[in-house]
């Protein structure tokens, strides 16, 4: 298993999309980090408010141009700096590809 320079190694994952046919992909690094994040959200989804990370908007990128499903919601919040922000949903399940696995 490759690991890149700051030690998150490659993980490949089965995808299941709530529409869709199952397929896999292998990511690493901050991709793979989201990837877990959204999955682990379910329904509620995340924020770069919620789950702090420095460039949310890429890592989503990077993951839809492998086909995850994932839907931007544009949420409004208060405070002294008011105004949207993303929040970000994954529309498919997750599982951790073992050797073996039909993909």
């Amino acid at each position: 298993m490759a690991q890149n320079k700051f030690g998150w190694p490659d993980a490949t994952f089965i995808i299941t999309p709530t529409e869709g046919h199952p397929f896999t992909i292998t990511v690493k690094g901050r991709d793979r980090w989201a990837l877990e994040q959204l999955s682990q959200a379910g329904i509620k989804g995340c924020t770069p408010i919620d789950n702090p990370a420095p460039r949310w908007a890429a890592y989503v990128h990077s993951l839809r141009g492998m086909d995850v499903p994932i839907v931007t919601h544009t949420v409004a919040h208060e405070g002294p700096f008011k105004g949207t922000h993303a929040r970000y949903q994954l529309l498919a399940s997750i599982a951790a590809y073992a050797k073996g696995d039909a993909a």
